[in-house]
């Protein structure tokens, strides 16, 4: 499926575009902006997918994505059966990377968003038992006007900030845009990755590129990435035979070698892994109809 980019427009140059939607289905297919996104399910179920994390999803699911960052809802296939009425009930509140961007960037009464709008690089679902919690605030900035509306906003953004509950969707590699690395090693190192990481990635070959012995190497990258080297590769390349699934173009064969793997059945054991879900169960999950 083709991943398609939605143009926004935010009426009177205003500043939170928000929507309470009952429909049979999402208006969407796979698609990005460059928005920010709060999705909040009144009422229903279906999938969610965001980048590479696919999940149910059902009443009271609350997400927030990042700029940029693929996604789309899609509700169970009963929704779609012949003569049923039942419709799914959702909140959409979008706003602009410059919202208050300024401000965010350098207050420190606004550092807690400026972390919150760091981590939606790769989604944040929230528990539900939070959820329910944030439920009166979201329909209080969906049903709000004017000056209200920013204000409500990052209220709301305040205490998403504090959540101590949440999940990140999407894996590490689709992050990889988004860090700011002020470490020149590691921004050497990160460089070196993200050009042969498809290839056959030697140790040695990569602590060179560190001017470190191997060893003392392994540990600085953990202690840097919060991974091992084989991770965080392997996270790479799962992140990009994902994309190659959803493209729908070439076999689970075919994507295994070309996303760096040179044995199907590790692809298939470290694809689950990550994922949750063998190579041809994400594909037919994201496919079917």
């Amino acid at each position: 499926m083709k991943i398609m980019h939605e143009q926004i427009d935010f009426p009177g140059r205003s500043s939170v575009k928000a929507k309470i939607q009952e429909k049979v289905c999402f208006t969407y297919p796979w698609h990005f902006h460059s928005e920010y996104e709060i999705v909040y399910v009144l009422d229903g179920f279906g999938t969610r997918f965001v980048a590479d994390n696919i999940e149910a999803f059902d009443s009271g699911d609350l997400v927030l994505l990042g700029s940029n960052l693929p996604h789309f809802w899609k509700t169970d296939a009963s929704y779609h059966e012949k003569d049923q009425k039942k419709k799914i009930k959702y909140i959409v509140l979008q706003f602009p990377n410059e919202f208050f961007k300024e401000a965010i960037s350098e207050y420190p009464e606004f550092h807690r968003i400026k972390d919150l709008l760091n981590r939606s690089g790769r989604g944040i679902s929230f528990s539900k038992e939070f959820a329910e919690k944030m439920r009166k605030k979201v329909l209080r900035v969906a049903r709000s006007k004017g000056f209200e509306r920013p204000l409500l906003m990052l209220q709301l953004l305040h205490s998403m900030a504090k959540a101590q509950n949440f999940r990140l969707l999407a894996g590490q590699y689709y992050q990889m845009q988004t860090h700011n690395f002020t470490n020149d090693r590691l921004t050497k190192v990160m460089h070196y990755l993200n050009t042969t990481y498809l290839e056959k990635v030697e140790l040695n070959d990569v602590a060179a590129v560190a001017n470190m012995h191997p060893s003392a190497f392994c540990r600085y990258f953990k202690e840097n990435s919060g991974k091992s080297l084989s991770e965080f590769i392997n996270d790479m390349r799962i992140g990009y035979a994902c994309r190659l699934l959803l493209e729908g173009k070439m076999t689970v064969s075919q994507i295994c070698f070309e996303s760096g793997f040179n044995n199907l059945s590790n692809f298939n054991r470290t694809f689950k892994r990550h994922t949750g879900h063998t190579p041809t169960a994400y594909f037919e999950e994201f496919h079917k109809e």
